[in-house]
């Protein structure tokens, strides 16, 4: 019996730190999880706090909990909006069911509805339904900023409201 006791002091220590010390599984940001996904964040503008997805499914739903509403230029001639919570379906290389977003091209708002990343790697496919545009994937490898989308100085922008107050 005394060539036991080590061993139930063993198990007793390791069911004692299995109780005491809490297993932490951090979950992902909506932007990592976009990368496990084969995406850029950059097709996300910054600001995403949550996320909801079924795995299964791969339904989603992330929010913007401090800005429901994101709207910027790209490109000095592309509008886009982003409306929380934004929907859909996501799978490698894939978002399609898209829900809150939107281009504008001329003078008309339209959603895009999918994005596909292209067979060869090198950029994303951007559908409104019944047109596509093709774009190159360094465009996304940054978030664009709610306002002033990639050409944002935050310096500027910290200066001016501290100087507003």
């Amino acid at each position: 019996m005394a060539n036991h006791d080590p061993f139930l002091y063993l198990l007793v220590c390791f069911l004692f730190v299995l109780v005491i010390v809490p297993v932490t599984t951090t979950k992902p940001t909506a932007y990592e999880l976009l990368q496990s996904y084969n995406f850029p964040v950059g097709i996300l503008p910054v600001g995403v706090t949550r996320y909801e997805l079924d795995p299964t499914t791969g339904k989603f739903a992330a929010y913007m909990d401090n800005e429901p509403t994101c709207g910027f230029s790209l490109e000095g001639s592309y509008q886009l909006e982003y409306k929380s919570p934004i929907k859909g379906y996501i799978s490698e290389g894939r978002l399609r069911g898209l829900e809150g977003v939107k281009v504008k091209i001329v003078w008309f708002w339209v959603s895009i509805v999918e994005v596909s990343r292209m067979k060869d790697g090198s950029g994303l496919e951007f559908s409104v339904g019944v047109a596509s545009g093709n774009f190159p994937m360094e465009n996304f490898l940054e978030s664009p900023r709610c306002g002033c989308g990639l050409d944002c100085d935050v310096d500027k922008e910290r200066k001016s409201l501290v100087g507003s107050y």
